[in-house]
């Protein structure tokens, strides 16, 4: 094969092969100091008896992006949610009806501000803690969570990555009392500062927090 043949087998063309494409959302919450990932089981589809992550089918006029934002809608009700990607998933069995490819994202949201109720054709949603998942878990979505949980983590060690986790304004014990949560280690208190510091992400508001004389200052994320 000549070097220019090599590239037309490389490049798109009208009977170059196609699949569907998903959206996958892994939504983590933080409650009492435990990170929790939000998981369904669905009236439709496949493994109906099994729990799932929010995730739906991209369709022609839609980007990936939309998609996720659609399919969260539709089985959780939950709006305006910020989200990111987390990776691409395309083993060829992942579905049992046809070749499916995957883009998983990640959101971190506060669960008091999202309450939960059945939507059309979901039979449960609840929130598991993430080192107690259930079992019959469909398709490959087990390990999913259990990889976007692994990048958020590593995330946190480079950026701030709070989603809603965080009130708008709070102190640095309770920044650092979430990291500790989700990474689930004890931080040195003057290394942690440091480090967040170094980051540029914090503005000091000037202000202290209610509630105790000479409390400490409150900060917002710029």
């Amino acid at each position: 094969m000549t070097k220019q043949e090599e590239l037309q087998n490389i490049q798109v063309k009208l009977n170059s092969f196609e699949c569907s494409i998903t959206a996958d959302i892994t939504v983590f919450g933080y409650v009492d100091g435990k990170l929790k990932i939000l998981l369904i089981k669905r009236s439709f589809g496949h493994y109906k008896d099994h729990w799932h992550i929010p995730g739906g089918v991209m369709e022609a006029n839609e980007t990936i992006e939309d998609c996720a934002a659609k399919v969260l809608f539709a089985l959780t009700g939950f709006r305006d949610i910020h989200f990111e990607q987390v990776k691409t998933y395309s083993a060829m069995d992942r579905h049992p009806l046809k070749r499916v490819i995957t883009v998983c994202f990640y959101a971190l949201v506060k669960p008091e501000n999202h309450p939960l109720a059945l939507r059309d054709n979901v039979t449960r949603i609840d929130w598991f803690d993430v080192d107690k998942l259930p079992e019959k878990f469909g398709y490959d979505h087990e390990k999913l969570i259990k990889e976007a949980y692994s990048f958020v983590r590593n995330n946190l060690k480079h950026k701030l990555i709070v989603g809603e986790l965080l009130p708008k304004t709070f102190t640095l014990q309770e920044l650092q009392s979430l990291y500790e949560d989700i990474l689930d280690i004890k931080l040195d208190r003057r290394n942690f500062r440091k480090r967040i510091f170094q980051m540029d992400v914090l503005v000091n508001t000037e202000k202290k927090k209610p509630g105790a004389k000479g409390g400490p200052f409150l900060y917002r994320l710029k």
